[in-house]
C-alpha cells in the first residue's frame, strides 16, 4: 500500500520522474542496514528528492549513520509518506515525528517569526539568505522562534526563488493584474497578494494540475526549480523573475527528541546538518540555473520585471509588514532588514 501511495503522488506531483520506476524513491534506499540502529529521527517532507534541498535528507541520513557508526539512522521520508504539511506540523509538536524540512510558507503557521523568510523583499536572493544564516545572533532568534511549540529550527535549505509562471506573457505589473495566481495555504502570502492588489486562489499543491490545465487558474507563484522539475512549466509556458522571496526548507526539529540523544550523538547529528545544509544551498543555487536553462531549452521564456514595477511592488508591500513586524518582533525585523539591505 506504501508504495502505491507513493506512486500516485509521484505521479501528481512530478509525473516524468514516476515514470519507469514502481517506487519513487527506490534509488534513495540506504546502501545499509539500519535495523540494529539504537536511535530512530523520523524525518518529513512532502517533496521529490530531486529538489537539492529536499535530497539533502537523505544525505544527513548516510552521513550521520557513518559518523556514529550506525548507532543513529536517520528514517527519512519525503513525498509526503507522513501526511501534509500542517498535519506533520502536528506530529511534530506531539513528538509523534521528529523532524520536518518544511516549507517557509508553511513554517508561519507553526510561528509567526518563521514567517520572517517570506516577507517580501528582505530574504529575497541566495546572497542574502546565506548572510542571515552566518549571522549567528539574527539566525539563532529565528532557530529558537518555536521552542514554545516545543520544536527548534536547525537550518534551512532552498528551492531557488519566488516568481511568477504563468501560460500569457507577464512583462510588467499590469499584465500580472489580469493573471489568476495560485498561492500556497500560507498566511504571510495571502496578506502580500491582497496589498499588492493581484487575483489570486489559495489552493492545495495537489490540485494545481487540473486547475491549471482547465484554466480555474493561469498563473503560479513559485520558483523555476518546482515549476521544472514538477512539469507546470509544459503548461504555463512564461515566467517573471520578481525575486520577492527565498524559498525554502526549514529544518525543524523536536526539542524533546533532540534533547534526550547523548550528547556525543547530538553534537555529531547538529554538525552533519549544519554541513549538508550549507551543502544544499550551494547546490540549490546551482540547480536554479540549471533548471532554468533547461526550461529555456523547451521554449520557455524568461523575462525580469522592471525596476519601476519592483519598487511599486515593494511599497505596496508596506501594509504587510506593519501587520507581520509586530508578530515576527518589529525590532527583530528592523534589525534584518538594516543587516541585509547591502548584501
Amino acid at each position: 500500500m506504501r508504495k502505491i501511495l507513493l506512486i500516485l503522488f509521484a505521479l501528481l506531483f512530478f509525473p516524468f520522474l514516476a515514470i519507469g520506476s514502481e517506487d519513487p524513491t527506490a534509488s534513495w534506499q540506504p546502501k545499509f542496514d539500519p535495523s540494529g540502529a539504537k536511535y530512530t529521527y523520523i524525518l518529513s517532507n512532502v517533496s521529490h528528492p530531486a529538489i537539492e534541498g529536499v535530497a539533502v535528507g537523505y544525505r544527513i541520513r548516510d552521513r550521520v549513520w557513518e559518523r556514529t557508526n550506525g548507532q543513529l539512522y536517520v528514517d527519512f521520508r519525503p513525498l509526503a509518506q507522513l501526511g501534509g504539511e500542517r498535519d506533520v506540523l502536528s506530529k511534530l509538536r506531539m513528538g509523534a515525528v521528529h523532524g520536518m524540512l518544511c516549507s517557509s510558507v508553511a513554517a508561519a503557521n507553526l510561528n509567526d517569526r518563521l514567517g520572517l523568510v517570506n516577507l517580501p523583499f528582505v530574504i529575497n536572493s541566495f546572497d542574502r539568505l546565506e548572510a542571515f544564516r552566518e549571522n549567528e545572533e539574527l539566525f539563532s532568534a529565528f532557530q529558537e522562534a518555536p521552542l514554545q511549540q516545543g520544536v527548534l529550527a536547525i537550518d534551512v535549505t532552498t528551492y531557488g526563488t519566488y516568481g511568477w509562471a504563468s501560460r500569457t506573457p507577464v512583462n510588467t505589473l499590469e499584465e500580472a493584474r489580469r493573471v489568476n495566481f495560485r498561492i500556497a495555504e500560507a498566511p504571510v502570502n495571502i496578506d502580500i497578494y491582497r496589498a499588492w492588489n493581484l487575483r489570486f486562489t489559495v489552493m492545495p499543491w495537489p490540485d494545481v494540475p487540473q486547475a491549471l490545465q482547465t484554466g480555474v487558474i493561469d498563473g503560479l507563484d513559485h520558483t523555476p526549480t518546482t515549476l521544472n522539475i514538477s512539469r507546470k512549466f509544459d503548461i504555463a509556458k512564461h515566467y517573471t523573475h520578481v525575486d520577492y522571496a527565498q524559498g525554502l526548507y526549514v529544518h525543524l526539529t523536536n526539542k524533546r527528541w533532540l534533547d534526550r540523544l547523548p550528547e556525543d550523538i547530538r553534537e555529531i547529528f547538529l554538525e552533519v546538518v549544519a554541513e549538508e545544509s550549507a551543502i544544499a544551498r550551494q547546490k540549490g543555487r546551482q540547480q536554479q540555473e540549471d533548471q532554468i536553462a533547461a526550461a529555456k531549452a523547451n521554449g520557455v521564456t524568461f523575462v525580469r520585471l522592471g525596476e519601476e514595477d519592483l519598487q511599486t511592488l515593494e511599497r505596496m508591500a508596506k501594509p504587510v509588514y506593519e501587520q507581520w513586524e509586530p508578530r515576527i518582533g518589529s525590532e527583530y525585523v528592523q534589525q534584518v532588514r538594516e543587516y541585509l539591505k547591502d548584501k
